[in-house]
């Protein structure tokens, strides 16, 4: 067993990491691909890898407390708003400072960099361009030209592609005991992507949200259709962003409650809780960042199932021969590309592609989703 098991369809990067362990150290790489590679799950396993006596063996204490992110020599930070800021980034600079507590590296891997304000990434860089001796930077994006110039040409390179279906679909039989068709169709429907794979494959609710997202192309026919599947396509993101905060923040606000001594009596309680009026301010401020982002992101992988259900239906007009993430949607791409042109169908891509385009911007969801039904029913 090795931590880069779990790293479906990567032999190429697993080659040039295993090499980076036994060769010359760089302290900074930047992990990149697209939604669904692997990036966070390829640095951890080479944070793994490091901290590890044996290379990476995935079994032994060090293995365990990095797969935990428990372990003591390692910095894991994933922003959890829309951005992480310059304060928040010091931080983690003077922390990345000192020495391991016993290891041979501090690694520090940081998700989603590309996240950084421009503050936060010029204070990225000067603990880049100037690191301690005995920590590494392992940071995580979509892809390079997402950082900043001076960033990423001081980081040793490692790109992902989206592994093949097959390759992801072992992973699911093998690892979580998912029945081979079914972890097929899962793989397919999420495009390579082995996290959402698991989820459609073995959560009933995630299945049922993604067919409730391909009904929109079916129900998309008049005006009033298109704008009803709007209002639920937006409804939907809404209600699950609402439900992953939810099971995060009321435990949050406990934690600081319990730092701050709520309920204690005697000396300095007042001051305490004058400071804990505070920080419960600052804790609400980030979890409203955190659903914000978590909507967004719902959100934007509704359209990007919606993106692939178009692209499959051109690829039934035309007549190619390829994999088809929607396969298990047949009939209903059929219907659609007999009943339209591979022109119209292009244009239905593009308006979903504005339409995560406009999202970025911070146009508001249910006008932005709207102007996007309207243009898919008008083809």
């Amino acid at each position: 067993m090795s931590v880069f098991d779990e790293l479906a369809g990567q032999d190429r990067v697993v080659a040039q990491l295993q090499q980076g362990i036994g060769g010359a150290m760089t302290h900074a790489w930047l992990f990149t691909g697209p939604p669904g590679s692997g990036r966070s799950v390829a640095a951890r396993a080479f944070a793994a890898a490091l901290l590890c006596p044996d290379g990476g063996c995935g079994e032994c204490p060090s293995c365990r407390q990095v797969r935990a992110g428990t372990h003591a020599d390692l910095l894991l930070v994933r922003p959890e708003g829309l951005s992480y800021g310059v304060r928040q980034t010091r931080d983690l600079v003077l922390r990345a400072a000192g020495a391991p507590s016993g290891g041979r590296w501090l690694v520090v891997l940081f998700e989603d960099a590309d996240r950084c304000t421009e503050q936060a990434a010029n204070a990225l860089l000067k603990a880049i361009e100037e690191p301690a001796p005995r920590t590494v930077w392992l940071l995580c994006a979509p892809s390079a030209e997402d950082l900043v110039t001076t960033i990423r040409s001081r980081c040793r390179l490692i790109s992902l592609r989206v592994p093949p279906s097959a390759a992801v679909a072992a992973v699911l039989t093998e690892r979580d005991g998912v029945e081979p068709a079914s972890a097929l169709q899962a793989a397919r429907a999420a495009q390579g992507h082995i996290g959402r794979a698991r989820r459609l494959a073995t959560d009933p609710a995630a299945a049922a949200r993604r067919a409730a997202v391909l009904a929109v192309p079916v129900q998309a026919t008049s005006l009033g259709p298109a704008l009803a599947a709007a209002a639920a396509l937006v409804r939907t993101a809404e209600d699950e962003a609402k439900s992953v905060t939810e099971q995060l923040d009321e435990p949050e606000k406990d934690a600081v409650r319990q730092a701050f001594g709520e309920g204690s009596t005697g000396k300095g309680i007042a001051k305490a809780m004058r400071g804990m009026a505070g920080a419960l301010k600052d804790l609400e401020d980030r979890q409203k960042s955190r659903a914000t982002r978590v909507k967004r992101d719902t959100l934007d992988g509704a359209l990007l199932d919606l993106a692939a259900f178009y692209r499959d239906v051109l690829m039934v007009q035309l007549g190619a021969g390829v994999e088809l993430a929607n396969a298990d949607h047949a009939d209903d791409l059929r219907r659609l590309a007999s009943s339209g042109s591979p022109e119209s169908t292009l244009r239905r891509i593009e308006a979903v592609m504005r339409c995560r385009e406009r999202l970025t911007l911070n146009v508001a969801p249910l006008l932005a989703v709207e102007e996007m039904a309207i243009s898919l029913f008008r083809g």
